[in-house]
């Protein structure tokens, strides 16, 4: 209980400083303006035009995620890692700030479409909707809080890693749960369904924070040594 209070406050502190330090600008009007070319027109029946909505929010969650872990410098984070009594409500704390973030995003994406597309929504559909932006948001999430601090102690290095990763795994329409859960809106069939995608895109967040947490700890030091070896040899100037 007591983690818990210390990462929802770790939460709305690394909030409060990606709100004041306008980092969550960037993501939000990326996808305000994606939002109004897919819904400005003629977006056709739902569910359909929310799979490349859903989608997008895939790299958005990363990005907001990435934001939040990168926000404090050095010294500051380790203060909060001090206060809030660990790296494991740290980590959390990352995750819920960045999750709310999406779940705000997609909650607006799935209203501005059924807006756009009155009377074309079901219930179903209207649920299968918003459980996908939920799946593809928090799957985001989770990739955006592994290519930060502490995994990645270079920006540049965290940055070009979960491009690649975001652009291989999201262009993957196969591939649960962002993929799939994309895929479902644009087809109805395939993959674990929407609510089968939230599940483990939660399993996905569960497994990225255990990961964060270890390095925090120094469980993979030597493995981190060992890269960075490698990758000095391949530095220019080396």
């Amino acid at each position: 209980m007591r983690t818990a209070r210390a990462a929802v406050a770790v939460a709305m502190l690394l909030g409060e400083d990606v709100a004041r330090s306008e980092k969550f600008v960037a993501p939000a009007v990326l996808y305000a303006g994606v939002l109004a070319v897919l819904f400005g027109g003629s977006p056709g029946p739902l569910p359909e035009p929310w799979a490349a909505s859903a989608l997008l929010l895939y790299p958005v969650g990363a990005w907001l995620a990435h934001a939040l872990a990168e926000t404090e410098d050095d010294t500051a984070r380790t203060v909060t890692l001090s206060a809030a009594g660990g790296p494991l409500p740290v980590a959390a704390g990352v995750l819920l700030a960045a999750t709310a973030g999406v779940a705000v995003l997609g909650l607006a994406a799935v209203v501005w479409g059924v807006v756009a597309a009155w009377g074309t929504a079901t219930t179903g559909g209207l649920l299968d909707g918003l459980l996908a932006h939920l799946a593809c948001g928090i799957t985001g999430a989770a990739v955006g809080s592994v290519f930060a601090r502490p995994v990645f102690r270079s920006q540049g290095v965290a940055l070009l890693c979960a491009l690649t990763f975001l652009v291989v795994t999201g262009t993957s329409p196969w591939l649960p749960p962002a993929g799939t859960a994309a895929a479902w809106l644009g087809s109805g069939r395939g993959g674990l369904g929407p609510l089968g995608d939230l599940l483990l895109a939660v399993l996905v967040a569960v497994a990225a924070l255990a990961f964060v947490v270890r390095v925090e700890l120094g469980r993979f030091t030597a493995w981190r040594e060992r890269l960075t070896a490698v990758w000095g040899r391949f530095r220019p100037g080396s």
